[in-house]
């Protein structure tokens, strides 16, 4: 029997299952799944101790993107939880559910299923596209702070009221590569992504993660993510809040992403990492951690 399998079979025993008991004094918490509304099972790891922290992935990407951040802030202080958005990583694969309302509400259903108060919320990509969403749509009450890394949004698609984006038909364009060469797609956009210093093997890995996504949920989750303006729900947002941005980033613009979201949160501080691309969790690995864990602190 595989992993897979052991988490399918010990469904029966709630919407939140541990997979095993914990041994005395392990840091790690067994792989457990979350179970939300539409009976869709989302897989997530749960590491460390202390102020709990849930990070949202990339579009495209598993949990596993979180790998670094999470050996680091585990050590220091805070309970890390990163999951497999739906269709993505170990997840369930469901037909429905990618629009930016019921990723939002997947969000809230981690949140609600551990029992989360106080939690900081770390987006990266679409991830902290949902984020915004999941505030805009639920509130801050369980929230304590932000934190949105190389986030996309708030609109990232040009309008007569919105400058800061592209053409629908650059989007249109995107969407059909994906639908009919995404494993090309990937390898032809791979090296902005990185830097030239990133080795051969991290650009393996998070590339495999990426066209492990099916491509059906890789369309959706895009069209969901360009479809939304979330515009309205950055004046909804009243935590403290930490923008994270490289000005080298070609997935998702300085201009049009990061320096909009900033000047649409109150309060909120904007950090630029010069020369860092959109993939800067990796590259830039040491930056992001130290800034994350003094913004957690603080």
């Amino acid at each position: 029997m595989n992993r897979r399998d052991i988490i399918t079979s010990s469904l029966a025993a709630g919407s939140v299952v541990a997979i095993g008991a914990r041994p005395a004094g392990a840091q790690e918490r067994r792989p457990v799944v979350v179970q939300v509304r539409d009976g869709t099972r989302l897989y997530f790891r749960d590491w460390g101790e202390g102020q709990p922290v849930v990070f949202v992935s990339s579009w495209a990407l598993s949990s596993e993107m979180w790998a670094y951040q999470v050996a680091h802030l585990a050590e220091r202080g805070f309970r890390c939880i990163a999951f497999d958005r739906r269709g993505h990583g170990r997840s369930d694969v469901p037909a429905r559910g990618y629009d930016m309302d019921t990723l939002a509400d997947d969000l809230g259903s981690v949140i609600e299923t551990l029992g989360l108060k106080n939690v900081i919320l770390v987006g990266h990509s679409m991830g902290g596209a949902e984020v915004i969403r999941y505030l805009g749509r639920h509130g801050a009450a369980k929230v304590k702070k932000v934190a949105l890394v190389a986030a996309v949004g708030p609109y990232v698609v040009q309008t007569a009221d919105n400058p800061y984006g592209a053409p629908m038909a650059y989007h249109q364009a995107t969407l059909k590569a994906y639908a009919t060469d995404f494993p090309g797609w990937a390898m032809a956009n791979q090296a902005p992504f990185f830097t030239p210093e990133t080795s051969p093997a991290m650009k393996a890995w998070l590339t495999d993660q990426l066209v492990a996504t099916p491509v059906p949920v890789a369309v959706a989750a895009f069209k969901a993510l360009i479809g939304k303006d979330l515009r309205p729900d950055l004046a909804k947002i009243d935590r403290p809040t930490l923008v994270i941005h490289g000005d080298k980033d070609a997935s998702a613009p300085l201009a049009i992403t990061g320096q909009r979201l900033a000047a649409g949160i109150r309060g909120a501080e904007l950090r630029v990492y010069p020369g860092a691309p959109h993939g800067l969790f990796v590259t830039h690995m040491d930056q992001l951690n130290a800034d994350l864990e003094a913004f957690f602190k603080a």
